[in-house]
């Protein structure tokens, strides 16, 4: 069946729009038509689309939570190997703090480096502490030394220090033979000796002030 667009379009022709029951029927099946599809555009674009965006949220939402519970999942099963571990760091930190005397053991510990070369039979030149240098949890104490003594006390002597219960090293260490007793095997041993003193509560809290002090002096961004 051969369609016939001249009698199609002639129906279009001379609309009268205020008395559209007079239509021929396809221009008012063209119009219903029309008339439905922008009912349902205008639903989608006023409600669908809000609906559409809020799906959309939801999932990105439910993907967010998703990785969030995959990843406190993850936490949830390593936890007690961390509480383990963290226990292990705090009992190995307690045992190294208990290798630095306080700052009213210090003066013992001093004594003790002197004595550890007396008992030698080694004899000090030179017995000097310097000025302790104060860091973030402890303090640095210098103490410049010359012995003189043979190359058997000497070593001894250097031994006696490791084995003491503080941390102490021997640093920068120089020996030379005695210019002043030429007779004797007897050498000089230049070094200096460092141990370290943890700070207290007191001290520690002084130190973050000053920090903080520092940071607001500079400024952000400098």
């Amino acid at each position: 069946m051969k369609l016939d667009f001249k009698k199609i379009a002639d129906q279009f022709r001379n609309l009268n729009p205020r008395d559209v029951g007079t239509w021929p029927i396809l221009p008012r099946a063209a119009t219903a038509v029309g008339i439905i599809v922008a009912v349902v555009a205008v639903g989608y674009f006023v409600f669908l689309n809000d609906y559409v965006n809020t799906l959309d949220a939801d999932r990105t939402e439910e993907e967010s939570l998703r990785t969030q519970y995959k990843s406190k999942l993850s936490q949830a099963v390593n936890l007690e190997p961390l509480r383990k571990q963290k226990e292990q760091i705090a009992q190995y930190v307690f045992r190294l703090e208990k290798q630095l005397p306080s700052k009213s053991e210090m003066d013992a510990l001093l004594s003790d480096i002197n004595q550890a070369g007396v008992g030698r039979g080694l004899q000090f030149e030179l017995f000097k502490p310097g000025p302790q240098s104060v860091k973030d949890y402890y303090a640095e104490q210098p103490i410049d030394l010359k012995i003189t003594g043979s190359y058997h006390d000497l070593g001894q002597f250097t031994s006696d220090i490791a084995a003491l219960p503080r941390i102490v090293t021997l640093n920068n260490i120089a020996i030379a033979t005695n210019d002043k007793d030429k007779g004797t095997s007897n050498l000089v041993m230049d070094a200096q000796a460092k141990t370290f003193r943890y700070l207290d509560s007191d001290e520690v809290a002084n130190q973050r002030k000053a920090k903080a002090a520092a940071a607001a002096a500079k400024g952000p961004g400098k």
